[in-house]
């Protein structure tokens, strides 16, 4: 390579890495919408707490099914953080205490809020302001929105499943915290969703950031319709008959079984990567997931052949076997608008705003050519990163 041509890829490189420099900075407004996001969670947990708490003190059943949800979720959630914490060298006696009691994400929120309000806010020079500093943080921000992934599908997307199935047979007292958790859940589900997607691909270099605005709304809209609508359908389901939850764990056995077969290599254990299947498989209950970052588009048409099956499926039942529960055409109506709605949304989304994978050509040159310049250390992506689910 001639020595102009090295001068021309130096410029190159330099021009990328200022664009990058605007483009990967752990902003003010992250800051705020992290903290935004703590907040949104420990809402979630006290309000479904309390509720189960609630349901006990006036002889319901329904309390213990609401606080195992949260301590099943918080069981599975501190495994994950503690084993990412000793998989990162942070793993210490102080860090296995905070999450034996259950503190793990909120460690988490607190460094990473802490850590990030020096760099933004205080432009603290003890931790620089290096585009590496910032992307360290898009890191450990991006562990944490899994981690709340994890949480929103095996808590809040089970409570909503419940409280929406005693809310249809009249079974509860209908009081405000009722509808405050459904509320809490329903808006914990959305930002976790929005907010892993957003950092997963801000966090990794051969994926396109997620524009705002309206790609960021379409792509929201169209898993909250698919979600909900999944929930309304099964919560039919439990009301036609309450073995309807056999239905539910075949699917999630199918799934799991689906995980399995596409060979997930996301764990450094064999007995965790088990449990990080089983997790996706409750996942994929209620939604698609791409879970090796592959083309997909073969399975997820199958996956929503079978959902709009179901979906379907369950208010045609529930008119046959028992039409004085609920209205047919209110229920049926609430479903198929759902279906057509959250499928047009994924039409549009994929069809029109959907960020592929390829890094623009200058971007690529930066890296080779910073490679060859630097000779300090120089970012690396945590492996799990690579691996996490990617859609």
């Amino acid at each position: 390579m001639g020595t102009a041509e090295i001068s021309i890829l130096k410029k190159e490189a330099t021009n990328a890495e200022v664009k990058m420099n605007v483009e990967s900075q752990f902003t003010k407004k992250r800051w705020i919408l992290t903290l935004i996001g703590s907040l949104l969670y420990t809402a979630d947990i006290v309000l479904d707490i309390c509720l189960g708490v609630k349901h006990i003190n006036n002889g319901h059943n329904w309390g213990i099914l609401t606080l195992a949800f949260v301590l099943c979720a918080s069981v599975c959630t501190q495994i994950f953080s503690y084993m990412w914490f000793r998989d990162d060298d942070s793993g210490g006696g102080t860090i296995i205490g905070l999450h034996l009691i259950h503190m793990g994400i909120f460690t988490r929120y607190y460094k990473l809020l802490r850590k990030s309000f020096k760099l933004v806010w205080c432009k603290s020079t003890t931790v620089g302001n290096d585009i590496w500093d910032h992307l360290k943080l898009f890191g450990q921000a991006t562990d944490l929105s899994m981690l709340r992934l994890f949480e929103a599908f095996l808590e809040s997307v089970p409570q909503l499943l419940l409280q929406l199935y005693i809310f249809l047979l009249g079974h509860g007292d209908n009081s405000v915290i009722h509808y405050f958790s459904m509320a809490a859940s329903f808006f914990n589900v959305a930002w976790a969703v929005v907010d892993y997607r957003r950092c997963l691909r801000r966090s990794l270099p051969q994926l396109k950031e997620m524009p705002n605005g309206l790609p960021t709304i379409i792509y929201l809209l169209y898993k909250l319709f698919a979600i909900t609508t999944r929930i309304f359908s099964l919560s039919l389901l439990l009301v036609l008959n309450p073995f309807s939850i056999l239905y539910m764990a075949l699917v999630w056995l199918l799934s799991t079984a689906w995980a399995f077969f596409q060979r997930t290599d996301f764990c450094t254990s064999k007995a965790l990567e088990v449990l990080y299947r089983a997790i996706v498989g409750i996942i994929l209950v209620f939604t698609f997931f791409n879970i090796q970052g592959q083309a997909t588009r073969a399975p997820m048409t199958i996956y929503y052949i079978f959902y709009v099956f179901q979906s379907l499926s369950a208010p045609l039942l529930l008119c046959m076997w028992k039409p004085k529960v609920l209205r047919y055409e209110y229920s049926t109506g609430i479903i198929s608008a759902g279906l057509c709605v959250g499928l047009g949304l994924l039409c549009v989304y994929y069809g029109r705003l959907h960020q592929g994978e390829e890094v623009k050509t200058e971007e690529r040159v930066a890296d080779e050519v910073d490679n060859m310049e630097r000779q300090g250390p120089k970012l690396v992506i945590s492996p799990r990163m690579k691996r996490f689910l990617q859609i």
